[in-house]
């Protein structure tokens, strides 16, 4: 079963692969298709970069990676423009984000109003043009938080994406 499954999707109708009346076809023959009509995307979704957690106690928050978990953690940064300290704890192939209020108005603040304990905050994708992603999502009715992108963590442009617009997350898109 598994070989006449797999000879229907990489043969062409000839002859040969045992009694089906089919050939192999070359690798570069399987990827061959025609044309497409869509044009190609202006911009393109990349890998998770990070998980952020908004946290009432970052040194703790900081303690339960560093210490029990054994992962790597970076030192404490302040991002004034953000309104947050964080904290990047690296795993394998992602890492997260411990977010911690810095001044009055820190939307983590507003965040922990909410959830007492904290929780996830974010999800930061990266994406390859973020100007041309921020056109092309708000022409399909998906609102950024913010008309320009703006300086995150990691020195690159950010933008967040309105939850509501995102299937309740908050999503962050970073150029990489």
């Amino acid at each position: 079963m598994l070989r006449s499954t797999t000879c229907a999707a990489r043969l062409a109708v000839s002859r040969g692969c045992g009694s089906t009346g089919r050939r192999w076809l070359g690798q570069s023959a399987v990827l061959k298709q025609a044309p497409s009509k869509v044009p190609p995307a202006l911009w393109k979704l990349g890998n998770l970069n990070h998980v952020a957690i908004a946290t009432p106690d970052l040194e703790k928050s900081t303690a339960l990676y560093r210490d029990v978990f054994g992962a790597e953690v970076s030192a404490v940064e302040a991002l004034p423009d953000h309104g947050v300290y964080t904290v990047f704890v690296k795993l394998g192939n992602t890492k997260l984000e411990l977010l911690h209020p810095l001044g009055n108005n820190s939307p983590i603040q507003n965040f922990l109003d909410k959830n007492k304990n904290g929780g996830m905050h974010h999800i930061c994708i990266e994406v390859n043009d973020i100007r041309a992603a921020m056109s092309d999502l708000t022409a399909q009715n998906i609102r950024c938080l913010s008309k320009e992108p703006k300086i995150g963590a990691h020195g690159k442009p950010v933008v967040f994406l309105h939850p509501k617009d995102c299937a309740g997350v908050l999503v962050e898109l970073e150029q990489v």
